[in-house]
């Protein structure tokens, strides 16, 4: 019996950490399956495997230049992903913000005790 789909979206596709490391890789440009074979140590039908995944769900396109086959960050289809992180950056500033206040007052305290 086949497995259902388990990367049916960017947030199941970026899951992976060999993926988010072709997209780390990718987010400097362009790169021929080649190029990301050498950059990631990985044989090329494993990286070809992640990049279907990730073009799949639109977290990558390709284009033919010629007889190699170069592939792109699509950012459009990384959005969901930024804006669910975006929401908990908010969170994390206002926190950080209240523990730099805490931490200034106690720092006060210290000096005037001294």
């Amino acid at each position: 019996m086949a497995r259902a789909a388990t990367t049916a979206d960017a947030f199941n596709a970026v899951a992976e950490p060999r993926r988010r490391q072709i997209l780390d890789v990718l987010a400097a440009g362009e790169r021929p399956v080649n190029e990301l074979v050498d950059q990631l140590g990985l044989t090329q039908p494993q990286v070809s495997k992640h990049l279907r995944v990730l073009r799949d769900v639109g977290a990558v396109d390709v284009r033919d230049d010629g007889r190699r086959r170069l592939y792109r960050l699509n950012g459009k289809a990384l959005k969901p992903i930024h804006d669910w992180v975006k929401q908990y950056e908010r969170t994390w500033s206002e926190r950080f913000d209240a523990l730099d206040t805490v931490l200034a007052e106690l720092q006060e305290e210290q000096r005037d005790g001294e």
